[in-house]
């Protein structure tokens, strides 16, 4: 064997040997990165211990499931119901004339109201607190319309509105057929006191003002 051919048979396993150096450091470097990086999750798992101290877990027989509260059933049986009610208690066909007094101004009170206070109404002693205006509504949509907002005028307390009905200048023959409606139901609202038709300022004869009955959360 030639001195060169042995020369570079020795450089070749010299080349080796720090590769395989090379991979021993990278084994060794990986190993002892990955037990640093165990060492220092160790850590945190006992950090809390480390500063609070031994502590004791809940035991879970003393645990409470939460059970939300079911949302409230709305009363549909009661609101349809209302309806009914509202709508057979105001009836087309009954006849007020009897009971309305036919003066100058047409205003109607109930037994044992007195003529002071329709006189109190028209002179503006209660200070309208709302109104309800039923132009271009169908009879029916103004009586359901006007069943609901006496009803819930009176349930919230308020005792003076003022209802605007028009002077029936669009309708056929130009008569107010609304305005005599909303006179009939209004006398059989048991909520209303009475109600007068409003001054000029207010609608005049296109409009009436209304009082109602204290309510359990009446001011006045």
């Amino acid at each position: 064997m030639s001195q060169a051919f042995r020369h570079q048979g020795l450089h070749a396993l010299g080349g080796i040997s720090k590769e395989l150096k090379a991979q021993r450091e990278r084994r060794e470097a990986a190993e002892q990165a990955r037990k640093e990086a165990e060492a220092a999750a160790e850590r945190e798992r006992h950090l809390f211990a480390h500063y609070v101290g031994p502590v004791t877990p809940l035991s879970t027989q003393q645990r409470v499931q939460f059970q939300p509260e079911p949302p409230t059933p709305r009363p549909l049986q009661l609101e349809l119901d209302e309806q009914r009610v509202l709508l057979e208690a105001m009836s087309d066909e009954f006849d007020v004339s009897t009971l309305l007094d036919v003066d100058d101004q047409m205003s109607f009170r109930r037994p044992g109201i007195g003529l002071d206070v329709t006189r109190k109404l028209r002179s503006g002693h209660w200070s309208i607190q709302r109104h309800l205006d039923l132009h271009g509504l169908r009879s029916d949509e103004a009586r359901e319309a006007l069943g609901q907002f006496i009803r819930l005028s009176h349930r919230t307390g308020l005792r003076c509105v003022r209802v605007v009905h028009g002077k029936g200048l669009g309708s056929p023959g130009r008569m107010p057929v609304l305005k005599a409606k909303v006179q009939r139901w209004l006398v059989q609202k048991k909520e209303v006191l009475a109600f007068v038709q409003a001054r000029p300022a207010e609608g005049g004869a296109g409009a009436l003002v209304v009082l109602l009955q204290p309510g359990k959360r009446s001011l006045y």
